[in-house]
Protein backbone atom coordinates (compact mmCIF):
# COMPACT_ATOMS: atom_id res chain seq x y z
CA UNK A 1 0.00 0.00 0.00
CA UNK A 2 1.31 3.46 -0.93
CA UNK A 3 2.22 5.68 2.02
CA UNK A 4 -0.28 8.43 2.84
CA UNK A 5 1.37 11.80 3.52
CA UNK A 6 -1.73 13.79 4.49
CA UNK A 7 -0.83 14.24 8.16
CA UNK A 8 2.77 15.17 7.42
CA UNK A 9 1.73 17.55 4.63
CA UNK A 10 -0.65 19.24 7.05
CA UNK A 11 2.13 19.55 9.62
CA UNK A 12 4.83 20.79 7.24
CA UNK A 13 2.53 23.27 5.50
CA UNK A 14 2.54 25.26 8.74
CA UNK A 15 5.45 27.32 9.99
CA UNK A 16 8.15 25.33 11.81
CA UNK A 17 9.52 25.75 15.33
CA UNK A 18 12.62 27.84 14.56
CA UNK A 19 12.93 31.60 14.80
CA UNK A 20 14.20 32.90 11.46
CA UNK A 21 16.90 35.44 10.68
CA UNK A 22 17.24 37.13 7.28
CA UNK A 23 20.54 38.49 5.97
CA UNK A 24 22.26 39.57 2.78
CA UNK A 25 24.56 37.68 0.42
CA UNK A 26 26.02 41.06 -0.57
CA UNK A 27 28.76 40.77 2.05
CA UNK A 28 30.18 37.89 0.00
CA UNK A 29 29.95 39.85 -3.25
CA UNK A 30 26.75 38.23 -4.56
CA UNK A 31 23.37 39.99 -4.57
CA UNK A 32 20.75 37.99 -2.72
CA UNK A 33 19.33 36.93 0.62
CA UNK A 34 20.04 34.30 3.27
CA UNK A 35 17.32 32.79 5.47
CA UNK A 36 18.53 30.85 8.48
CA UNK A 37 17.28 29.45 11.78
CA UNK A 38 18.46 31.64 14.66
CA UNK A 39 20.87 28.94 15.83
CA UNK A 40 22.14 25.48 15.06
CA UNK A 41 25.32 23.64 14.08
CA UNK A 42 25.71 21.28 11.13
CA UNK A 43 22.43 22.35 9.55
CA UNK A 44 21.22 21.33 6.07
CA UNK A 45 21.25 24.02 3.39
CA UNK A 46 20.10 24.74 -0.15
CA UNK A 47 20.87 27.35 -2.77
CA UNK A 48 17.54 28.43 -4.28
CA UNK A 49 17.11 29.72 -7.85
CA UNK A 50 14.37 32.16 -8.89
CA UNK A 51 12.25 32.02 -12.04
CA UNK A 52 12.72 34.16 -15.15
CA UNK A 53 12.48 37.89 -14.41
CA UNK A 54 11.29 37.17 -10.87
CA UNK A 55 12.87 38.93 -7.91
CA UNK A 56 13.66 36.75 -4.90
CA UNK A 57 11.33 38.88 -2.75
CA UNK A 58 8.52 36.91 -4.44
CA UNK A 59 9.75 33.83 -2.55
CA UNK A 60 10.04 35.44 0.89
CA UNK A 61 7.33 33.30 2.53
CA UNK A 62 8.67 30.07 1.01
CA UNK A 63 12.29 30.67 1.97
CA UNK A 64 11.30 31.80 5.45
CA UNK A 65 9.17 28.66 5.75
CA UNK A 66 12.11 26.38 4.96
CA UNK A 67 14.30 28.17 7.50
CA UNK A 68 11.61 27.81 10.16
CA UNK A 69 11.99 24.04 9.76
CA UNK A 70 15.76 24.16 10.27
CA UNK A 71 16.98 24.49 6.68
CA UNK A 72 19.39 27.27 5.74
CA UNK A 73 18.43 28.83 2.39
CA UNK A 74 20.32 31.32 0.27
CA UNK A 75 18.93 32.82 -2.94
CA UNK A 76 21.13 34.77 -5.37
CA UNK A 77 19.27 37.68 -6.95
CA UNK A 78 21.22 37.62 -10.21
CA UNK A 79 20.31 37.04 -13.88
CA UNK A 80 16.92 38.77 -13.64
CA UNK A 81 17.05 40.34 -17.09
CA UNK A 82 15.09 39.47 -20.21
CA UNK A 83 17.97 37.37 -21.59
CA UNK A 84 19.51 35.61 -18.59
CA UNK A 85 22.69 33.55 -18.75
CA UNK A 86 21.54 30.14 -17.54
CA UNK A 87 25.04 28.73 -17.24
CA UNK A 88 26.05 31.82 -15.29
CA UNK A 89 23.08 31.48 -12.94
CA UNK A 90 23.96 27.83 -12.32
CA UNK A 91 27.47 29.00 -11.39
CA UNK A 92 25.95 31.55 -9.00
CA UNK A 93 24.01 28.76 -7.29
CA UNK A 94 27.23 26.77 -6.86
CA UNK A 95 29.00 29.86 -5.47
CA UNK A 96 26.10 30.36 -3.07
CA UNK A 97 26.60 26.88 -1.62
CA UNK A 98 30.30 27.56 -1.18
CA UNK A 99 29.43 30.70 0.78
CA UNK A 100 26.99 28.81 3.01
CA UNK A 101 29.51 26.13 3.93
CA UNK A 102 32.42 28.51 4.34
CA UNK A 103 31.28 30.94 7.04
CA UNK A 104 29.30 31.15 10.27
CA UNK A 105 25.87 32.60 9.65
CA UNK A 106 23.32 34.66 11.53
CA UNK A 107 24.88 36.06 14.68
CA UNK A 108 27.66 33.48 14.45
CA UNK A 109 25.57 30.72 16.02
CA UNK A 110 24.73 28.90 12.77
CA UNK A 111 26.89 26.58 10.69
CA UNK A 112 26.09 24.42 7.67
CA UNK A 113 27.28 20.82 7.30
CA UNK A 114 29.18 20.37 4.00
CA UNK A 115 27.60 16.92 3.72
CA UNK A 116 24.03 18.25 3.93
CA UNK A 117 23.79 20.59 0.95
CA UNK A 118 21.68 20.71 -2.19
CA UNK A 119 20.02 22.83 -4.84
CA UNK A 120 16.42 23.92 -5.25
CA UNK A 121 14.62 26.31 -7.55
CA UNK A 122 11.50 27.36 -9.40
CA UNK A 123 10.98 27.67 -13.15
CA UNK A 124 14.21 28.96 -14.69
CA UNK A 125 15.89 28.58 -11.31
CA UNK A 126 14.83 24.93 -11.14
CA UNK A 127 16.34 24.29 -14.57
CA UNK A 128 19.54 26.03 -13.50
CA UNK A 129 19.60 23.99 -10.28
CA UNK A 130 19.65 20.86 -12.45
CA UNK A 131 22.50 22.35 -14.51
CA UNK A 132 24.43 23.13 -11.34
CA UNK A 133 23.92 19.60 -9.97
CA UNK A 134 25.00 17.71 -13.09
CA UNK A 135 28.12 15.70 -12.41
CA UNK A 136 28.46 17.03 -8.85
CA UNK A 137 28.20 14.26 -6.30
CA UNK A 138 29.22 16.40 -3.32
CA UNK A 139 25.61 17.56 -3.01
CA UNK A 140 22.86 15.42 -1.49
CA UNK A 141 19.67 16.30 -3.40
CA UNK A 142 17.96 18.61 -5.89
CA UNK A 143 14.39 19.93 -5.79
CA UNK A 144 13.13 21.32 -9.11
CA UNK A 145 9.73 23.04 -9.02
CA UNK A 146 8.32 23.35 -12.57
CA UNK A 147 11.76 23.34 -14.24
CA UNK A 148 11.81 25.59 -17.32
CA UNK A 149 13.84 25.08 -20.48
CA UNK A 150 17.43 26.27 -20.23
CA UNK A 151 20.47 26.64 -22.48
CA UNK A 152 22.30 24.32 -22.14
CA UNK A 153 19.39 21.94 -21.71
CA UNK A 154 18.44 20.96 -18.16
CA UNK A 155 16.67 17.93 -19.66
CA UNK A 156 20.01 16.70 -21.00
CA UNK A 157 21.78 17.70 -17.78
CA UNK A 158 19.37 15.56 -15.75
CA UNK A 159 21.02 12.49 -17.28
CA UNK A 160 24.15 13.41 -15.29
CA UNK A 161 22.43 14.13 -11.96
CA UNK A 162 23.08 11.09 -9.81
CA UNK A 163 21.74 12.43 -6.51
CA UNK A 164 18.07 12.08 -5.48
CA UNK A 165 15.65 14.50 -7.08
CA UNK A 166 12.17 15.89 -6.53
CA UNK A 167 10.50 17.31 -9.64
CA UNK A 168 7.15 19.09 -9.52
CA UNK A 169 5.08 19.43 -12.68
CA UNK A 170 1.70 20.97 -13.41
CA UNK A 171 -1.65 19.37 -14.10
CA UNK A 172 -2.94 22.01 -16.49
CA UNK A 173 -1.66 24.39 -19.14
CA UNK A 174 -0.38 27.69 -17.79
CA UNK A 175 -0.57 31.14 -19.36
CA UNK A 176 2.95 30.40 -20.56
CA UNK A 177 4.37 26.86 -20.69
CA UNK A 178 8.13 27.13 -20.46
CA UNK A 179 9.46 23.64 -19.86
CA UNK A 180 8.91 19.90 -19.73
CA UNK A 181 9.21 18.79 -16.10
CA UNK A 182 8.10 15.24 -16.93
CA UNK A 183 11.03 14.79 -19.31
CA UNK A 184 13.42 16.16 -16.69
CA UNK A 185 12.16 13.51 -14.26
CA UNK A 186 12.26 10.77 -16.93
CA UNK A 187 15.91 11.51 -17.73
CA UNK A 188 17.09 11.84 -14.12
CA UNK A 189 20.07 9.54 -13.57
CA UNK A 190 19.50 9.00 -9.85
CA UNK A 191 16.28 8.27 -8.01
CA UNK A 192 13.63 10.87 -8.76
CA UNK A 193 10.23 11.62 -7.26
CA UNK A 194 7.78 13.27 -9.67
CA UNK A 195 4.53 14.81 -8.43
CA UNK A 196 1.77 17.15 -9.57
CA UNK A 197 -0.59 19.25 -7.44
CA UNK A 198 -4.19 19.68 -8.52
CA UNK A 199 -4.75 23.13 -10.04
CA UNK A 200 -1.17 24.29 -9.43
CA UNK A 201 0.87 25.98 -12.15
CA UNK A 202 4.36 27.42 -12.57
CA UNK A 203 3.10 31.02 -12.65
CA UNK A 204 1.09 30.53 -9.45
CA UNK A 205 3.95 29.54 -7.16
CA UNK A 206 5.69 32.89 -6.43
CA UNK A 207 4.08 35.41 -4.10
CA UNK A 208 2.45 37.62 -6.70
CA UNK A 209 2.57 41.37 -6.89
CA UNK A 210 -0.48 43.46 -7.78
CA UNK A 211 1.21 44.47 -11.05
CA UNK A 212 1.64 40.83 -12.14
CA UNK A 213 -1.97 40.09 -11.25
CA UNK A 214 -3.13 43.14 -13.21
CA UNK A 215 -1.53 41.92 -16.43
CA UNK A 216 -2.74 38.34 -15.97
CA UNK A 217 0.64 36.79 -15.06
CA UNK A 218 -0.58 34.08 -12.72
CA UNK A 219 -3.35 33.94 -10.15
CA UNK A 220 -3.40 33.41 -6.40
CA UNK A 221 -2.79 29.75 -5.53
CA UNK A 222 -2.45 29.92 -1.75
CA UNK A 223 -3.53 26.33 -1.11
CA UNK A 224 -1.19 24.94 -3.75
CA UNK A 225 1.67 27.05 -2.38
CA UNK A 226 1.18 25.54 1.07
CA UNK A 227 1.18 21.99 -0.31
CA UNK A 228 4.27 22.75 -2.39
CA UNK A 229 6.13 24.11 0.63
CA UNK A 230 5.22 20.98 2.60
CA UNK A 231 6.42 18.62 -0.17
CA UNK A 232 9.62 20.61 -0.59
CA UNK A 233 10.31 20.81 3.15
CA UNK A 234 9.70 17.11 3.73
CA UNK A 235 11.91 16.07 0.83
CA UNK A 236 14.80 18.29 1.98
CA UNK A 237 14.52 17.24 5.63
CA UNK A 238 14.74 13.62 4.53
CA UNK A 239 17.39 13.83 1.84
CA UNK A 240 19.62 16.54 3.30
CA UNK A 241 19.18 16.05 7.03
CA UNK A 242 18.47 12.31 7.08
CA UNK A 243 15.23 12.59 9.06
CA UNK A 244 13.67 9.20 8.42
CA UNK A 245 10.20 10.22 9.59
CA UNK A 246 9.95 12.24 6.37
CA UNK A 247 11.15 9.44 4.06
CA UNK A 248 7.70 9.28 2.46
CA UNK A 249 8.45 12.56 0.69
CA UNK A 250 11.08 10.67 -1.30
CA UNK A 251 8.68 7.81 -2.05
CA UNK A 252 7.52 8.08 -5.66
CA UNK A 253 4.28 6.27 -4.85
CA UNK A 254 3.29 8.17 -1.67
CA UNK A 255 -0.13 9.82 -1.78
CA UNK A 256 -1.63 13.03 -0.42
CA UNK A 257 -4.80 15.05 -0.93
CA UNK A 258 -4.67 16.99 -4.22
CA UNK A 259 -1.26 15.44 -5.00
CA UNK A 260 -0.69 12.93 -7.79
CA UNK A 261 2.51 10.91 -7.59
CA UNK A 262 4.15 8.97 -10.41
CA UNK A 263 6.55 6.05 -10.21
CA UNK A 264 9.03 5.42 -13.03
CA UNK A 265 6.41 3.67 -15.16
CA UNK A 266 3.91 6.47 -14.53
CA UNK A 267 6.46 9.08 -15.60
CA UNK A 268 7.09 7.26 -18.88
CA UNK A 269 3.35 6.96 -19.55
CA UNK A 270 2.83 10.63 -18.72
CA UNK A 271 5.65 11.59 -21.08
CA UNK A 272 4.18 9.47 -23.87
CA UNK A 273 0.80 11.14 -23.32
CA UNK A 274 2.32 14.60 -23.56
CA UNK A 275 4.30 13.78 -26.68
CA UNK A 276 1.23 12.34 -28.42
CA UNK A 277 -1.00 15.32 -27.57
CA UNK A 278 1.57 18.06 -28.35
CA UNK A 279 0.73 20.38 -31.19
Amino acid sequence: MAENLNKLVSKLSKRGPHRVLVGDLEYAGLPGKIYTPAEGNGLPAVAFGHDWMTDIKRYHATLRHLASWGIVVAAPNTEKGFMPDHRGFAADLETTLQILTGVKLGTGAVTVAPGKIGFAGHGMGAGCAVLAAAGRNHIKAVAALYPAATSPSCEDAAMNVNVPGFVLGQTERDFVTTGNPVNVAARWAGSCTYREIEGATQQGFPELSFSRLAVGMGRPQTGAQEITRALLTGFLLHRLDGQHKYSGFSNAEATAKKVTSFDATGVRLKLDEIEHTAF
